[in-house]
């Protein structure tokens, strides 16, 4: 009996790769998203190399992602008149080629910190359109629409998969080799993901044929639409807190990596593992799940311990403590985005999908920027543990303020499910959610 379970445990963890197209996302993206951890972490690491400056770091940070807060909004629209597939192809061309003058730069020996400065802001103005695109993409890649919630949750899974995997071996290759064979496989693995989008079969979909008004009236009415409707505000103020607030730590483990814990580039690779180990599990968990039952109230538990996370960590002196606060932050972070684009996607009028996740994609890359930028200045006046609680509290703030919101929300919800006429449990699921326990599955 046993193996039959099993098996009818993986074919729910994995029930959205029955979609042919997605099968191939998966497929590709899983090998670029390695290439991508590890040319985050060697370039973290080569800013700090360079200059020992954890005021750098966060420029560098936030030139990578200004851009997003920026232009995401504009790519919205842009995913709702076009053809994504074509726009993600240019995106992820673009990326590589990104990649590839970096590993140049590098290898050459030229590299100077303006170089790294200037092709972050190019890779951020890329994935200022690619991220809100491909976001909005999976709905037309899963057949099967009550696969959605998992199909997100895998998402998020291989991300942070990926971290497990990309962030150790950029530790191995920069302590080797240097940092600019990192690039150099970051670029190639852009080819896989490229392969998987030109081998999609899609059908045409009703979006890229309608009417189209002036840009900015579309992003006016996207927003009208985003923020005049409370679930959806809610949620995206609670997402861009946390991307404020909380998620500038991961340009200071640099610093806790060489100053606190008197490591080197394996430190700093075993570091970044472990928030990846955490927020694989976290999004694993959510990839098992049936239904959207008990996401709200899950929501709050996972910024609480996103918090928690970031102040063992901001304390810690020791190896082991600060893996496995990085590990509880890692949970958290990661099941508290998962939860909130799950609930999202769900209920969102499709006509209107791609700007909603361009605000979902400021929120959470688009404010990071800022966060990254006052970390490291904060860092340098008041110190980085320092730094890290006072993110830690805020975030702890927001759980409160979410949490007491969440009768209204669920009330605004409900009706939604029950006018989509999705399955019955998930048009009750959000008004039963508080009577549920944070780490259920809900009913079958």
């Amino acid at each position: 009996m046993t193996p039959t379970i099993n098996i009818s445990g993986i074919k729910t963890l994995l029930r959205a790769l029955r979609s042919r197209n997605y099968r191939l996302f998966v497929a590709g993206q899983s090998v670029s998203l390695v290439g991508t951890w590890m040319q985050q972490v060697a370039m973290s690491w080569l800013v700090y190399r360079l200059t020992g400056s954890a005021f750098l770091l966060g420029v560098v940070g936030f030139t990578s992602q200004i851009p997003t807060f920026l232009l995401s909004p504009v790519a919205g629209v842009l995913a709702d008149r076009w053809n994504r597939r074509r726009l993600l192809i240019i995106t992820q061309a673009l990326a590589m080629l990104q990649a590839a003058l970096l590993a140049a730069a590098v290898l050459s020996g030229v590299v100077q910190v303006w170089h790294i400065v200037v092709l972050s802001l190019l890779l951020g103005v890329v994935n200022a359109f690619d991220i809100p695109i491909r976001q909005s993409f999976v709905v037309e890649m899963v057949t099967q629409p009550e696969d959605l919630g998992n199909a997100i949750a895998l998402n998020s899974s291989m991300v942070n998969g990926a971290r497990l995997i990309g962030p150790t071996i950029a530790g191995l290759l920069v302590a080797s080799v240097g940092e600019g064979v990192c690039f150099v496989l970051n670029s190639v693995s852009y080819l896989a993901v490229l392969v998987a989008l030109v081998a999609m079969r899609l059908a045409p979909t009703p979006q890229h044929r309608r009417q189209r008004r002036h840009i900015f009236h579309e992003l006016r009415e996207g927003f009208d639409y985003a923020f005049g409707f409370g679930p959806i505000r809610s949620i995206l103020l609670l997402v861009a807190l946390i991307s404020l607030m909380g998620m500038p730590y991961a340009v200071l483990v640099p610093v806790f990596a060489k100053e606190v814990l008197h490591g080197g580039a394996h430190t700093f690779g075993f570091l970044m593992t472990a928030s990846g180990c955490g927020a694989f599990i976290g999004t694993v968990y959510l990839a098992s799940r049936k239904s959207v039952v008990g996401l709200g109230r899950l929501s709050v538990v996972a910024t609480v311990l996103f918090a928690v996370g970031i102040a063992g960590f901001a304390v810690s002196s020791n190896l082991s403590l600060s893996l496995v606060s990085l590990a509880v932050a890692g949970f958290g972070a990661m099941t508290l985005v998962a939860s909130c684009n799950t609930i999202l996607q769900t209920i969102l009028e499709d006509d209107k999908r791609g700007r909603v996740m361009s605000f979902f994609t400021v929120a959470f890359m688009g404010m990071a920027p800022f966060g990254s930028f006052g970390a490291g200045a904060m860092a340098g006046i008041i110190g980085p543990p320092a730094t890290l609680l006072v993110g830690a509290a805020c975030c702890l703030g927001g759980a409160i303020i979410f949490a007491r919101h969440l009768p209204q929300i669920r009330e605004k919800v409900r009706p939604i499910y029950v006018k989509m006429g999705i399955i019955k449990e998930v048009a009750q699921g959000m008004e039963s959610a508080a009577e549920q326990p944070p780490l259920s599955n809900g009913p079958e």
